[in-house]
């Protein structure tokens, strides 16, 4: 164990709650992971807070386990999950949001849609809080669940002491402190406020949207005071906490964030030095976004300026680091579009048998294929195969940039083939839609006032080779890998490094942290940009041939 000790990071992902050590230098020196239950009964999904402590704990375990690293080297902690909501009871224990009433579920998880009507609702307030959200809500966000759950379970809604975000809950079963951080939930009170107090003027919305009880007894439900991310917590872990993690009591516990923030934390400043124009500019940063690519991509960009974008979220102040305001665009659907194009071809059985002889993934195996069929039909650029192909990739609908949760997804180009080569080609198309809609997303951004010209990459899609040069050809960007690919738990980590002040802040601990990996350069084709152009221009005319066919059918219909 090197002399700075480790750096623990936790990330409470849909289905498992895994944990990451990592040395004084940003290096991973072991994960492990646990899953964790979930209920899906149509629009509710829930799960239970109980559970997943179970699973925190027995992946912290592990990982210490396998790293070889002991209590007393675990300098620091740092909690992440998603925007799942929790509700607590007055002794900390679980409020069932379960209609059939079982009380272990008392969480709302983040993809729950039961409260579609009340986030129509609250968008259709005229209120500046909501430009903060590309003006209006999703029901993916908190204010909808409460009022759903207000409406519909009063009993579980009078017994509620906290709401808590899924991420602070974790801070608060480890220390007992229910200071909160930036996260969705705190913006709703402190999204234009730089000093940590809440606005009157979010107060006022609260009440406008029937939540007004919310903040009864100095915002008592929803806690009463915010912190910078890292910011230490309580005496860090209580000694019950530290026994079940196998930890130190008073280990330090930073300020939690949510998973695709932590991503971000976890690689954005892990650039190159010859891409380093002043190795002292403290803004350089604001040219960077970070996509981290899962089964959907989060793409984030920080701004020293205030900057509203339509369709957009934020900016929203110190939500990832401090003092930067924060822009947050996404795909709802990105790794689980492929998944869903690729196991539902006819072609599908064909490739499992082949993957399992050649001990290849899946993904590895289409891209060997696209490799050979550009060389036997002598196209002049692998890209070209997708030429009568075109992918429109809103199957689960647009979160950025138009924020239509309505879109679908279009292929245009099917025909009768249903041949191994067949898919490789709609496999191909629909990546580049992916990267058509990352394109369309930075485009947005820059002409809303940011100047994005660097990507970095994490999360399990970063992983393919193809995915990531379609997207540099497609953008003419670069795109920077991290050494650590583990982004998310990195940025947990780095929240524990810096509640253990072994760092002055987040920032500090990024430059110190953060690693550059492989970097994947755009083609200098100009035959591929012309080409890539002119499918991007096809991709634009499908959501709007899409908003006319809507309109042409409503009208039918009324």
């Amino acid at each position: 164990m090197s002399r700075g000790g480790a750096f623990l990071g936790v990330d409470v992902g849909t289905g498992s709650a895994r944990a990451g050590l990592f040395d004084d230098k940003g290096k991973l020196l072991g994960s492990a992971s646990d899953p964790i239950q979930i209920w899906k009964e149509n629009d509710c999904v829930e799960q239970s807070s109980t559970d997943i402590w179970r699973a925190v704990c027995a992946a912290v375990r592990s990982a210490c386990s396998l790293a070889n690293v002991a209590p007393e080297d675990v300098v620091g902690l740092g909690f992440t999950a998603t925007c799942s909501l929790v509700a607590v009871g007055l002794d900390g224990s679980p409020v069932s949001v379960s209609s059939n009433g079982d009380s272990r579920r008392d969480i709302l998880v983040w993809m729950d849609h039961r409260a579609v009507d009340q986030a129509e609702r609250i968008s259709s307030h005229d209120s500046p809080v909501l430009q903060f959200y590309g003006g209006g809500v999703s029901p993916e966000m908190q204010a909808p669940k409460l009022l759903w759950v207000k409406e519909n379970m009063q009993e579980s809604w009078s017994m509620v002491w906290r709401w808590m975000d899924l991420s602070n809950w974790l801070t608060y079963r480890a220390t007992g402190d229910d200071t909160r951080s930036l996260s969705h939930m705190e913006q709703w009170r402190a999204s234009d406020s730089s000093d940590m107090e809440p606005c009157g003027r979010d107060e006022v919305f609260w009440a406008e949207i029937g939540l007004g009880d919310l903040y009864e007894g100095s915002h008592a439900k929803i806690g009463h005071s915010v912190a910078f991310p890292g910011h230490p917590l309580g005496s860090g872990l209580t000694p019950t906490s530290a026994k079940e993690l196998g930890l130190l009591p008073r280990t330090p516990v930073g300020i939690s964030i949510l998973d695709a923030y932590a991503g971000g934390v976890g690689v954005m400043e892990s650039v190159p030095n010859d891409f380093k124009a002043d190795m002292f500019d403290e803004e350089a940063i604001c040219n960077h976004m970070v996509l981290v690519c899962g089964t959907s991509t989060c793409h984030m960009a920080v701004s020293k300026k205030k900057l509203f974008i339509p369709g957009v979220w934020g900016p929203f102040l110190s939500a990832m680091i401090p003092d930067f305001w924060l822009t947050e665009c996404g795909q709802s659907a990105t790794g689980a579009l492929l998944d869903y194009i690729v196991q539902n071809h006819p072609a599908a059985p064909l490739l499992a048998n082949q993957v399992a002889s050649q001990s290849l993934s899946i993904y590895e195996l289409l891209n060997k294929m696209l490799l050979s069929m550009s060389y036997e039909q002598n196209m002049p650029f692998l890209s070209a195969l997708s030429q009568d192909i075109h992918v429109l990739p809103d199957f689960h609908g647009n979160r950025s940039p138009v924020a239509d949760p309505k879109s679908k997804g279009v292929i245009c180009g099917l025909t009768l083939d249903t041949s191994e080569k067949h898919l490789a080609l709609l496999y191909l198309a629909t990546i580049q839609g992916i990267a058509y809609g990352t394109r369309h997303i930075v485009e947005h951004c820059n002409a809303h006032g940011h100047k994005i010209d660097t990507l970095l990459a994490s999360g399990g899609l970063a992983k393919n080779s193809l995915y990531i040069q379609e997207h540099a050809n497609i953008m003419g960007y670069p795109i920077i890998l991290p050494r650590e690919n583990e982004s998310v738990l990195l940025g947990a980590a780095i929240l524990g490094a810096v509640a253990a002040k072994k760092f002055s802040g987040v920032h500090d601990a990024m430059k110190a942290l953060n690693a550059p990996g492989k970097v994947v350069h755009p083609s200098s084709d100009p035959k591929l940009k012309k080409y890539h152009d002119a499918k991007y221009q096809i991709f634009r005319s499908l959501y709007e041939q899409q908003l006319s066919h809507r309109s042409i059918m409503a009208g039918a219909l009324h």
